[in-house]
């Protein structure tokens, strides 16, 4: 019988983006690519013999790096298993200790310290009761092969940073390149 891992983390980088640099893929083609890959990989395994005994959660790594009406620390989190609450949005503040404990919960592990200890497992996102309903990923809705152009806002800056490891690029202007590129070059 083949067995997976009880635990694997992965990482789905495409989601930081190369800003507006020229001939690379936009902002929204590298996000709209990462997420779907996550709907592909998530469609595999729940159409696996290995999905009833499956959960996957899934953050961003670097939360949201930018300020809004909320929070800048604040993220989406995901957790999808046959044991997860359908069709709902638990609001309850977690934090990414949080979602470490829970995953130490299910895979009877002791905490590793007094952050994750202390942190407030994922219990309202659950339920007791399996629902092993397998999920099938959606076609994008964006262009996942859309190239930046050079008279993309930003395009000179973006070809200056350094993107051949995560977070080496100075991050206000990198965001900023994000945001008007995304919202529009005259917006706030």
């Amino acid at each position: 019988e083949k067995r997976l891992p009880n635990y694997v983390v992965m990482g789905l980088p495409e989601d930081h983006t190369v800003g507006s640099s020229p001939g690379k893929p936009t902002i929204q083609a590298s996000v709209g690519s990462n997420d779907y890959a996550l709907g592909m990989i998530v469609d595999a395994i729940t159409h696996s013999p290995y999905w009833p005994e499956t959960a996957i959660f899934v953050i961003e790594d670097d939360a949201q790096n930018g300020s809004d009406h909320v929070d800048a620390r604040r993220t989406i989190g995901l957790a999808i298993s046959p044991y997860t609450r359908r069709k709902s949005v638990d609001s309850t503040f977690y934090t990414t200790s949080a979602m470490l404990r829970t995953i130490q919960l299910l895979l009877g592990l002791p905490p590793m310290s007094q952050f994750d200890a202390s942190a407030n497992p994922m219990y309202r996102s659950f339920t007791n009761v399996a629902d092993n309903t397998p999920y099938t990923h959606l076609q994008p809705t964006t262009d996942i092969n859309a190239l930046n152009e050079k008279t993309a806002w930003g395009a000179k800056e973006s070809m200056e940073m350094d993107f051949t490891t995560f977070d080496e690029m100075p991050m206000d202007q990198f965001n900023e390149i994000i945001w008007k590129n995304a919202k529009g070059p005259d917006s706030v």
